[in-house]
């Protein structure tokens, strides 16, 4: 019900408050109030209005109007507000939403006293659990239209992938799967069935580069895939398998073509960001191509409530809609045991496990290529990865032990391995809590722990 006179000045008494706000003046920043009353209870704002409470007025034109509406449809998911005049001011008055979490402009806010404040991503998560929230992937998708952007090849091969009986229509399987609520596709079937993923999703393609030597000086190649998510997945290996060296064995039959990393353990680190990456934030899939090692890259750490240590041992999907759909098409398990098979395709292929690197907004994959010229699958056989990791750990706790400001470089140097070596050996005795590292990258020391002496 839209307010009167009275109830103004009644609330204009009241002055500011987690569901009040005063604008004496419009401006782009009512976006923002617009966005944390609807991921509050609601609310007004008064244009015209000083943060004292005093009226000065306001001069409106359907311009302005036009703007404050437009805010309410563009915000994601679209929301809702009445406008209306009381004397020299304009009333907006914002619905509570009902499909919370709403962002403007890619960012989230939330009322927090009289203010509205930006949600860090740890705020988000904390957001999404406090209110019972549904995921990135189950939210509806208004842009995209099931008619002109649907990919129906896609569709029926995911179809032949699933299993699923082609007999009912389309919406119906649609529904039937969770994919579909009041005839608008859920962002895991977007991903799953568009034509086009930037045409919605400017952040869920995968950037494919090679780089030449060890850093990211110079670029040799790049691609970006902007498929469905199966198409990514398989572009994004097939970039990979065109880019690495083949290795060719011979043992008195046909020859035999050995990839230099397994194929399956490639497979694997693309599929587990695709699956566990956060959506939410603005960045895509990365990876990255070295003389010395592969890095498979995705936005988001690790999901809330789960840490280093319980790799391989559990699994906690962040898009639990995308995840599901991905088992129905055998690309993943819920058994959590992904790390554990990439772990067993290196060993097979006698070679280090890959290292997994997590913080705030980040995981990672790398993978140790093998030096194919020193390093064959033959003469791998002779020594293992095992025993050749311990030799170069224990060769760095024993440097550092003799001096703990010693450098990465001042390691390599000794050692005789480039410094990402060293940065690889120096992260997994991190993440096994054998070595600290006390202060700043400059400046600070490292600390083995257990070791009193």
């Amino acid at each position: 019900m839209k307010p009167d006179s009275d109830d103004i000045k009644s609330l204009i008494g009241q002055g500011e408050g987690y569901n009040l706000e005063f604008k004496e003046s419009f401006s782009n920043s009512i976006a923002r109030e617009i966005c944390a009353f609807a991921n509050a209870s609601g609310g007004k704002l008064l244009l015209g209005v000083s943060d004292e409470g005093e009226i000065k007025g306001i001069t409106t034109s359907n311009a302005m109007m036009s703007r404050i509406y437009d805010v309410a449809r563009n915000s994601d998911p679209p929301l809702k507000v009445e406008i209306s005049r009381k004397g020299d001011i304009l009333v907006v008055d914002v619905f509570e939403g009902t499909d919370k979490p709403y962002s403007v402009n890619g960012k989230f806010y939330v009322r927090d006293g009289t203010n509205s404040q930006q949600l860090k991503r740890d705020e988000i998560r904390r957001f999404f659990q406090e209110e019972g929230l549904i995921s990135f992937d189950e939210k509806l998708n208004y842009d995209f239209d099931l008619e002109k952007d649907f990919d129906g090849v896609v569709f029926g091969a995911f179809l032949e992938m699933t299993r699923t009986s082609p007999v009912l229509e389309k919406h119906d399987i649609l529904k039937n799967l969770g994919l579909l609520k009041d005839d608008y596709l859920k962002n895991a079937g977007v991903l799953l069935f568009c034509k086009k993923i930037t045409a919605f999703l400017l952040n869920a393609t995968i950037t494919c580069v090679l780089f030449q030597g060890r850093d990211k000086y110079k670029i040799l190649d790049r691609k970006e895939f902007e498929g469905d998510l199966y198409s990514n997945y398989q572009d994004a290996f097939t970039y990979l398998q065109s880019k690495l060296n083949t290795e060719y064995i011979i043992k008195g039959g046909p020859r035999e073509e050995k990839l230099e990393l397994p194929e399956s353990a490639l497979r694997e680190a693309i599929l587990n960001a695709i699956a566990h990456r956060n959506y939410f934030l603005n960045a895509n899939i990365q990876v990255y191509i070295f003389s010395d090692r592969v890095e498979i890259t995705n936005p988001g750490g690790l999901p809330l409530g789960m840490s280093y240590s319980d790799l391989g041992r559990k699994s906690m999907p962040r898009n639990f809609l995308l995840f599901g759909m991905m088992q129905r098409m055998g690309l993943v398990e819920k058994v959590g045991t992904g790390i554990l098979r990439m772990n067993h395709a290196m060993e097979e292929y006698r070679l280090e496990k890959p290292v997994m690197e997590a913080d705030e907004n980040w995981f990672t994959i790398i993978f140790k290529r093998p030096e194919l010229e020193r390093e064959s699958f033959e003469g791998r056989g002779k020594t293992t990865p095992q025993k050749t990791t311990q030799k170069t750990t224990q060769k760095i706790l024993g440097l550092i032990k003799e001096n703990p400001d010693i450098t990465r470089r001042e390691l390599a140097s000794t050692i005789g391995i480039s410094e990402d070596g060293i940065k690889y050996h120096l992260t997994n005795l991190k993440n096994m809590g054998s070595l600290e590292r006390i202060g700043p990258d400059k400046g600070g020391y490292w600390r083995i722990v257990g070791d009193d002496e």
